[in-house]
């Protein structure tokens, strides 16, 4: 069809022509349908290299995928110790958050919901501090303050300052 000569309404053409570039670039948010029982490395060949690895504590194995807008996504692909999909999951996301406690060692952080999206260091407390962009209404980001010893002191929500719009300093 010639879109110069249609009698289709100019918006309508331009819906068009953007809306499979929108869905493809939608889809590039989360991993392609893997079949339960997919090996490691057929998802490797799909996906690319994981973020991260992790091995699960039964044996198996979590490849971590961070993606979307602004890292506001991980999805976990997790493993059996033979080697065979048993799931997929998106991860930065409140009921994943609340699983968290103080006490919890780094390496339990990364294992239940990735690296973060941004790693500070709190030198007067002594601690470091993880924060995690996930999608939300409020503008706000998931926070994990770790120890000298590496362990969870704190756990919190704080806003983004990505979305910080005070342009007063421009003035």
């Amino acid at each position: 069809m010639n879109f110069q000569t249609s009698s289709m309404p100019v918006a309508r053409r331009g819906a068009m022509l953007v809306l499979p570039w929108l869905l493809a670039a939608c889809a590039s948010y989360g991993p392609p349908r893997l079949a339960p029982g997919t090996p490691p490395e057929a998802a490797v060949e799909a996906l690319g290299a994981p973020t991260a690895r992790y091995q699960a504590p039964d044996g198996g194995s979590r490849l971590e995928y961070a993606h979307g807008p602004f890292g506001s996504r991980t999805w976990m692909l997790d493993y059996d110790a033979q080697g065979r999909l048993t799931g997929t999951e998106q991860v930065l996301a409140q009921p994943h958050f609340s699983r968290l406690r103080p006490g919890m060692t780094e390496r339990e952080v990364l294992y239940a919901i990735g690296q973060p999206s941004e790693r500070q260091r709190l030198p007067l407390q002594q601690q470091r501090l993880w924060s995690y962009r996930y999608e939300n209404p409020l503008c706000r980001w998931f926070q994990v303050s770790l120890d000298r010893e590496g362990r969870v002191a704190d756990l919190g929500y704080g806003p983004d300052p990505f979305c910080d719009t005070d342009d007063s300093s421009k003035q």
